[in-house]
């Protein structure tokens, strides 16, 4: 969908960040996405269905393989856990694996709109940058342009 990386700063008119700046902006920006994208996503949702999806974040193991074998019972032959394989490089019965496939069938099913959701909050949170990028950089540069 979209990289937090050298590139998203370029994209933004920021990789003259100092590179240890760049690790710090990014991480932050994760942080940031993460909760506008959370937020909006729990909206709608019952207090049962965040719980779920909670401990399959956290990797609950019980429940992961539960949820799996009642809506997912041949995840192993389905072609996004297989990407979520190939790019984690982790065995099919790691729980890691099995966790991060589970919330994203989970998202599928109570929330199909997700990747709108997250879309949406990236390109607010890109705009919101572009409009500080000067502050941005200015507060990098310091009293060097004075």
């Amino acid at each position: 969908m979209f990289k937090l990386d050298d590139d998203f700063l370029k994209e933004l008119g920021l990789d003259s960040l100092p590179d240890e700046q760049k690790k710090a902006f990014l991480q932050h920006i994760y942080s940031e996405l993460e909760l506008r994208v959370g937020t909006k996503l729990s909206d709608g949702l019952s207090d049962a269905q965040l719980e779920e999806f909670e401990k399959i974040i956290d990797r609950n193991e019980e429940l992961v393989v539960s949820w799996l074998a009642s809506n997912a019972p041949n995840f192993a032959q389905d072609e996004a856990f297989m990407r979520i394989q190939q790019a984690t490089r982790l065995e099919a019965g790691d729980i890691r694996l099995q966790a991060e496939f589970a919330a994203t069938k989970w998202l599928e099913i109570n929330r199909p709109d997700y990747r709108d959701v997250v879309a949406q909050s990236m390109d607010s949170l890109k705009k919101e940058i572009l409009s500080n990028r000067e502050a941005i950089l200015g507060g990098v540069a310091g009293g060097s342009q004075q």
